[in-house]
């Protein structure tokens, strides 16, 4: 049944893929969280800007419309973040702070990650709805999605917990951080194969809202964090893990467009 196969797919590609990216990032990387941070901004940006955008003009979106849903997309999950960080200020701040500098980066981390299970989660939503897509289409192309979705996935993933790592979350609470953003790919399906037609506009849309989030993450969160080091041998470190992250997407991914199909 096409319906069974969907959730088979979607479940392997957004909890199980999950696991295996952990099993990479979990085991000996943490120790080099904080460093490898900035081969979390290569690999956002690079989704961003060479995958998940110009998929969207692929899948009809006008250039202009992605630039300006981009622009207004950043601007969202600048004031997103702003809320996140007054209402932990305003909400949950004790009469009494011994360490206030302390008390703003525990704030800054908690929003972080606020926009990194969100943007992940539209992601993986997406992929959902192109899995079902394909499913109903032809099973073998069903298939065939999801392996393009596991490559992709992977260093994304990795990249996330590196990043909810190096807020000093527990191991086990950035895995479940991260499988609950890739169930997200669950719901995907599911919606897509009782509603594809109604959702198959918005799929576009939502990949530049996703990606606006991958850029406003690297850009206004990661990349000032990298400018804490500020030696000669830091900054070369950090130039080679952000084009690692770009390297490494593109011979993952291929340097051909990246097609759901």
């Amino acid at each position: 049944m096409i319906l069974v196969d969907i959730l088979l797919a979607t479940f392997v590609g957004g909890v199980l893929s999950v696991l295996l990216a952990a099993t990479l990032a979990l085991t000996w990387l943490p120790r080099f969280a904080d460093r490898m941070v900035a081969f979390a901004v290569g690999v956002m940006l690079t989704f961003a800007f060479t995958r998940m955008l110009p998929e969207a003009i692929e899948l009809g979106v006008p250039a202009d419309q992605v630039g300006q849903i981009t622009l207004a997309g950043i601007i969202v999950f600048f004031l997103l973040e702003k809320a996140a960080l007054w209402r932990h200020s305003h909400g949950n701040v004790p009469v009494q702070c011994d360490n206030p500098t302390h008390h703003h980066a525990h704030a800054h981390h908690k929003s972080r990650t606020l926009l990194i299970v969100l943007g992940d989660g539209l992601h993986n939503f997406v992929d959902g709805i192109l899995v079902a897509a394909a499913f109903l289409a032809d099973p073998h192309l069903g298939w065939a999605t999801l392996g393009a979705v596991l490559a992709h996935e992977l260093p994304q993933e990795i990249g996330d917990f590196m990043v909810l790592l190096s807020t000093g979350m527990s191991k086990r609470r950035a895995l479940l951080l991260n499988a609950l953003s890739g169930a997200t790919m669950i719901l995907g399906g599911l919606l897509g194969y009782f509603a594809l037609a109604n959702l198959q506009a918005a799929v576009p849309y939502v990949l530049v809202v996703a990606a606006s989030s991958f850029i406003y993450i690297a850009i206004a969160d990661l990349v000032p964090e990298l400018h804490h080091h500020r030696r000669f041998k830091d900054s070369v470190g950090q130039l080679l893990l952000m084009l690692a992250g770009v390297v490494i997407v593109y011979l993952i991914t291929g340097l051909g467009p990246h097609d759901h199909g």
